[in-house]
């Protein structure tokens, strides 16, 4: 890098008089004007120094050949930037002069670098991955002029609904811990910032579950092991209030005047639905916008910083994530920042796995997709018929907080974003998990768009998870004979099944409704597979534990988890079954 490109670090002052540590790299070619590509990062835009450079400057190597004025910025409060910093900035709609929020410190950053950095040609683009693409999305609110195109990707969007926090009111406890003893450790004084504090938290051992186990089941327990103030606040507000509903960007992606290229993973353990949920509010709230999605068969961020070419069962027959790079994201910033050919994008360009196939779209979801409900029946069969008069009523088991169903058969003590296609053969095996599944599919079945289970259950507690999988059975002919692969899961806390803000207890042993969406699916059951569900309580410690009794779960003592004796129905008059869009035949 340090051939072709001049380094020089600034304190770039915002309204307020804050200044933000800024990083820049300048192509020495001075032959043309170049444009800016600019990242805002919580975590660090080390190394540090004018003479300590990058490896890569761009989201690949033929950004970093083609020339980019590429910026990168410590975000308020972190490292090297002054000022506080606040997790998930709420934007501000009618700000004061002087008030600042992510929009308006990219305006400032944007402002300031059209006038002090020579040889720009007045143009900007931005990117992001995760929290990154939090800072994308929040920065074209309003978007300065100068910026020409935009790409959040895995963009945190609300993490009290699907990112990383929550997921319909269950609290992602191997992720929260990992980032907020790791990544996120509180600052220390002044705006240095040492990277030694970067270090992992030790564990002590590789088993993520004995871990947890030994320090809980209580997170009070679990919490008291890094003191973390934000750690604790993620964890206390743990109803959809207004400390989260402040925190949804969404309804805030509204004056954006840039083409949009919204990219995400259907492995992504973190940020999946941050992706679906930004485009989709992009699209309303900015009719006529060039708003793309992609897509890909990847894990968190994998299409920049992997090469994707299998996953678990999945023979994808290409390197996924260099396809992405070279056909679909150069080319987009090329052609809206330097007036290079325009790219053949659709409004979805999605990638379906089990067939394993790109796939082009008008829209996302395809508007033509059929919607259909596979039943749940007893004696653990799975089909598109109802159930027939006569059928049992439920299938139970026992739910034991001190026994809890593991979300990988060897779980790691960091999050282990593979069980997003992780093989679920161990589950199956379990008491404690009810399986249905389907008879072998005599012509190709795919799925697309948003799964939902609506379930009827009941627990002899008063609060209880319910734990959904949508899984893909392999044939015992396949070179992975019987391998169950996860295709969608989701956890759900009972007490929220009416509303995330004012939870609700359940009446011990009364048969509920239980309705609620798990991401989107892009999936091609093939012919001769099967289709399996999966329901359980407990999936740690992906989720925390439920003391399965109605309660503050944040204020849990040891005591309070206790065991239940969980059912879910599926006869004629109280039906179970997962909804889905099915693609027609063609």
């Amino acid at each position: 890098m340090r051939a072709h490109y001049t380094k020089r670090e600034y304190r770039i002052p915002m309204r307020d008089g804050v200044k933000l540590f800024t990083q820049v790299y300048a192509p020495k070619d001075s032959s043309q004007p170049h444009p800016f590509l600019i990242m805002r990062t919580p975590f660090s835009v080390a190394p540090y120094g004018d003479e300590a450079y990058r490896r890569l400057l761009g989201p690949s190597e033929s950004f970093d050949k083609a020339g980019y004025i590429f910026v990168f910025q410590d975000v308020r409060g972190r490292f090297q930037s002054e000022g506080q910093f606040v997790d998930m900035h709420p934007h501000r709609e009618q700000p004061g002069s002087a008030e600042a929020d992510e929009s308006r410190d990219m305006a400032d950053t944007v402002d300031w670098l059209l006038k002090n950095v020579p040889g720009n040609n007045g143009r900007v683009g931005i990117w992001g991955i995760s929290y990154p693409g939090f800072y994308t999305s929040a920065s074209i609110i309003d978007s300065h002029p100068a910026i020409k195109a935009a790409s959040p990707e895995a963009p945190v969007t609300n993490l009290f609904e699907g990112d990383d926090a929550y997921h319909n009111g269950a609290f992602m406890l191997a992720a929260q811990f990992q980032l907020y003893s790791s990544y996120f450790k509180p600052r220390l004084d002044g705006p240095e910032y040492p990277l030694k504090d970067l270090r992992r938290f030790d564990y002590g051992t590789n088993d993520g579950y004995s871990f947890f186990m030994q320090h809980g089941p209580d997170l009070k327990s679990i919490a008291a092991l890094i003191h973390n103030p934000s750690f604790d606040e993620k964890m206390q507000h743990s109803t959809y209030d207004d400390f989260w509903q402040a925190r949804d960007i969404s309804p805030h992606l509204r004056g954006i005047h840039s083409p949009v290229l919204n990219v995400g993973g259907w492995f992504d353990a973190e940020d999946l639905a941050g992706t679906l949920r930004t485009y989709n509010a992009i699209a309303e709230q900015n009719p006529g916008l060039q708003n793309v999605l992609v897509m890909g068969p990847w894990m968190h961020g994998a299409w920049v910083r992997a090469n994707t070419t299998n996953l678990g069962p999945l023979s994808l027959h290409e390197n996924t994530s260099a396809f992405f790079r070279d056909q679909i994201a150069f080319p987009f910033f090329e052609y809206y920042l330097k007036d290079k050919p325009a790219p053949d994008l659709p409004a979805a360009f999605v990638y379906e796995t089990g067939s394993n196939r790109w796939m082009r779209y008008g829209a996302w979801p395809p508007p033509d997709s059929v919607e259909k409900t596979l039943y749940l029946h007893a004696g653990g069969k799975l089909s598109f018929a109802a159930p027939a008069d006569g059928e049992p009523a439920f299938d139970q088991y026992i739910s034991d907080p001190r026994h809890p169903v593991p979300y990988m058969e060897k779980v790691p003590t960091e999050l282990g974003e593979e069980f997003m296609f992780g093989d679920q053969r161990f589950a199956s095996r379990r008491a404690d998990v009810l399986t249905f599944i389907s008879d072998p599919l005599t012509e190709d079945l795919t799925l697309v768009g948003p799964v939902s289970p609506r379930l009827q259950v009941s627990t002899s507690g008063t609060d209880s998870d319910f734990d959904v999988k949508l899984i893909d059975v392999y044939p015992h002919a396949e070179p992975t004979p019987g391998y169950q692969l996860l295709v969608r899961g989701e956890p759900m806390r009972a007490k929220f099944r009416n509303s995330f803000s004012k939870p609700e207890a359940m009446l011990p042993d009364q048969v509920t409704a239980l309705n609620f969406d798990m991401p989107d699916v892009n999936h091609t059951f093939l012919r001769g597979h099967r289709i399996m569900v999966q329901v359980a309580s407990s999936w740690f410690p992906l989720t925390d534990l439920n003391p399965q009794r109605f309660e503050d779960i944040a204020a849990a003592l040891p005591i309070d988890f206790v065991t239940a004796n969980e059912r879910v129905y599926h006869g004629q008059h109280a039906a179970s079954g997962i909804v889905v869009h099915l693609l027609p035949v063609k």
